[in-house]
């Protein structure tokens, strides 16, 4: 393969656009390029989660290919009309969600996010993708959008969460539980 980005700085976004992979331009601040920021830096809190250690390997392997996902999902979000999220991306996801809840205890109370330093950045990934979800839905008002590729970013914030009770609880650990009662006596 070629080189991709020979030339980093190109000057042609000093005016507010920036270019999609189909060789259009929009304008920075447009629901499209916030969708594809938004899925950008959900993609850059995981490699951080990773970078951080403290990640078992069946999570890390688990992450890394989220990773891979989500550059399949930027580059639809970047090609209009393109459709490269499939229905075994969101079946992955959910296969994940089942195979590490099963090792956890039910829930009783709601979760803070925290527990491990591995933990809280998979909490802030799981709020990343959120705000990515609700930007895609929000895109999805003016342009139409694969049904799949909204209903994976739903399925990974809900991966994400049990990705971080996993994460609290290894090694021993434990998770914030919030406590109702905390300001009674």
């Amino acid at each position: 393969m070629g080189n991709r980005l020979s030339r980093i700085v190109t000057r042609t976004g000093d005016g507010g656009t920036t270019g999609l992979a189909d060789g259009s331009r929009l304008g920075k601040d447009t629901a499209r390029v916030e969708a594809l920021g938004d899925v950008d830096e959900l993609n850059s809190q995981l490699g951080l989660l990773l970078a951080a250690g403290g990640v078992p390997d069946a999570v890390a392997r688990c992450v890394l290919r989220i990773q891979h996902d989500l550059f399949d999902l930027g580059g639809e979000l970047s090609l209009p009309g393109q459709a490269l999220m499939a229905e075994t991306h969101v079946a992955a996801v959910e296969t994940d969600v089942e195979r590490f809840n099963a090792e956890l205890p039910p829930l009783k109370e709601f979760i803070l996010p925290g527990g491990t330093l591995a933990a809280a950045h998979c909490h802030v990934a799981r709020t990343l993708a959120r705000r990515a979800e609700r930007r895609c839905w929000a895109l999805s008002r003016e342009s139409a959008l694969n049904p799949l590729l909204l209903a994976y970013l739903n399925r990974l914030s809900d991966l994400l969460f049990v990705l971080a009770r996993v994460l609290a609880r290894q090694d021993g650990g434990t998770e914030v539980q919030w406590n109702r009662k905390r300001l009674e006596g």
